[in-house]
This record gives C-alpha cells, structure tokens and sequence, in this order.
C-alpha cells in the first residue's frame, strides 16, 4: 500500500532520468567549504555540546545532589527529617518527595536550591565579563 502510494506521488512530478528519492540537486552544494568554514562549525557544535553538558550537569547538581547534601546536613545537626508529623524517620527519599512536591508548588525556596547552580555560573561568567571590560590603568 505504502509503495503504491509513493508510485502515485511520485508521478505528479517530473523526475526525468533519476530515480524516486533522488535528492542530489537540493542538497549538492557548489564546492567544499573551506578549513575556516569547517573550523567554525565543528568550534560551533563542541561549543554548544560543552555548554550543554555544563549547564545541564550544573542542573542535575540542584535537582538531585544539593538535597541530598542538605538533608545530610540537616540529619547531622538536627537529627532526623521526620516528614512533618509522621515520627518515623523516612530519610532522605521523605525529603526528595517534599522537594519535588515543592518543586511542583511553584515555591521559591525548592526553585532557588533547584537553578541555583545554573544562576552561579552565569553569574560568574557576567562578573568576568565585567572585570574585563573595565580598563586597566
């Protein structure tokens, strides 16, 4: 059925002596591009795969590793997150729940812990960009 189909398409348009599928003339370019062409594509596309990994590793950092530093924390120095009434101790998994829940809420506190990260390096890279454009005496 699917090949019938894409027989009947194909004899809308003048294919001429090329089979159907053939692209060739969309997509030929008019030479190579050149070794700075090239250079700034490949600068591009590693460029941006690094501020990927970068600001999503800086992401996964607020999501899933500051909570469990701070339930780490807070477990030392006050003693067990009992999930607000419920006196069993649930550790940090209670804690997750909570900030996800928090998360979904909308509550400002989770999104600061959440994109603080991400925000920090941002806010470094701004500082820099300052400091560098100040002129030196």
């Amino acid at each position: 059925m699917t090949a019938a189909l894409i027989f009947r398409i194909a004899s809308h348009y003048d294919l001429g002596k090329h089979p159907i599928g053939y692209t060739a003339p969309m997509t030929e370019s008019a030479g190579k591009p050149g070794a700075l062409a090239r250079a700034q594509a490949f600068s591009l596309e590693t460029r941006t795969r690094r501020e990927a990994v970068l600001f999503g590793g800086a992401l996964a950092l607020g999501l899933l590793v500051i909570p469990l530093l701070i339930w780490i924390v807070g477990h030392k120095a006050l003693g067990p997150y009992t999930h607000g009434d419920d006196p069993r101790s649930l550790g940090p998994l209670a804690l997750y729940g909570d900030y996800f829940s928090g998360l979904a809420h909308g509550w400002l506190g989770y999104w600061a812990v959440a994109v603080g990260p991400p925000l920090l390096i941002l806010a470094t890279r701004l500082w820099l960009a300052v400091l560098r454009r100040v002129p030196r005496e």
